[in-house]
């Protein structure tokens, strides 16, 4: 029998055009990397496989690392973008946009607010989708324009329904509707999975699944997400885990996991330059989000409120 020597795959690999299994170089052969880790490179299937049992386990730390970096790599901006009329970052809190079934944008309350000021003149203009100009629908109109964009399996009109049905109770409903939304890429559904997983509503309760949807969530900036994980790791006893996701969800502008970093630097569980950091880059992302046409519009939702409170 021959002796294979037992050889260290490290990134370096990956970048060398040699099959890992027969040592055949690349030349003009198309060697494919591993789909996994992307260690090794194999000139077919065959010798990848036999080289499964040598590559298996420096595959599985190499994955497991690959994941930690994602999982742990600080978003841009939150998942949910810019409004696209102003071009600012979207409010965190859902209650402060206006999602429009018309053309599943959602726009802050900054520029629908301009939209009716400016177009007062016309009440139909004013009452219109400030980004496709479709008039306002009535209550029967705008379930029908839904549909029509969930047939056209538009995600975010998807998760839409989803999160609908799921306040109204019917989870089971709910989890058709969000399922489908995730497997689209919308991330908001990926959340709405991993809560429902985690608390055993409309599917059977497992952990495993909840931090899978919560991880794909989180990676893609939902704040919300990372904070249920950071939650997570804290039950379990991960306190360094815990403050990274509740860092990364803070400097997103997550006010929940901001409080929760004073009380893990109470604990001695984040370093005073850390929270300082941490503090600015929050409040900055909070800033981001602010606008003159914002605080008109919270400025005449007060009003109404008041209006009515007498």
């Amino acid at each position: 029998m021959c002796n294979v020597a037992k050889v260290k795959e490290t990134e370096a690999d990956a970048d060398k055009n040699v099959c890992g299994n027969c040592g055949t170089a690349g030349g003009d052969i198309n060697l494919k990397k591993c789909a996994a880790c992307e260690l090794v490179r194999y000139c077919n299937v065959e010798c990848q496989r036999q080289h499964r049992p040598r590559h298996k386990k420096a595959c599985k730390k190499r994955v497991k690392e690959l994941h930690y970096k994602e999982l742990f790599t600080q978003p841009d901006c939150s998942h949910l973008g810019e409004c696209h009329i102003c071009f600012l970052p979207l409010p965190l809190d859902r209650a402060e946009s206006v999602f429009h079934p018309c053309c599943s944008e959602t726009i802050c309350k900054g520029c629908v607010h301009a939209n009716h000021m400016s177009n007062l003149h016309d009440d139909t203009k004013a009452r219109s989708c400030p980004f496709c100009r479709e008039p306002w629908p009535n209550e029967g109109e705008s379930d029908n324009r839904l549909m029509k964009r969930i047939k056209a399996n538009d995600p975010a009109a998807l998760s839409h329904m989803g999160l609908k049905l799921y306040l109204e109770g019917d989870y089971d409903g709910s989890v058709e509707f969000i399922t489908k939304a995730a497997e689209l890429g919308d991330l908001d559904a990926y959340h709405m999975l991993g809560t429902m997983h985690g608390l055993g509503q409309g599917v059977e309760k497992d952990m495993e699944k909840a931090v899978y949807h919560s991880e794909k969530a989180a990676i893609g900036g939902h704040p919300c997400a990372r904070h249920n994980l950071g939650s997570y790791e804290q039950k379990n006893g991960n306190t360094e885990r815990s403050v990274k996701h509740y860092i990364i969800a803070a400097n997103l502008g997550y006010k929940l996991s901001m409080k929760e970093l004073w009380k893990h630097y109470s604990a001695g569980n984040i370093t005073k330059e850390d929270l300082d950091a941490t503090l600015r880059a929050h409040q900055t992302a909070i800033d981001e989000m602010k606008s003159e046409q914002r605080e008109a519009a919270d400025l005449v939702l007060k009003e109404v409120d008041e209006v009515y409170e007498k």
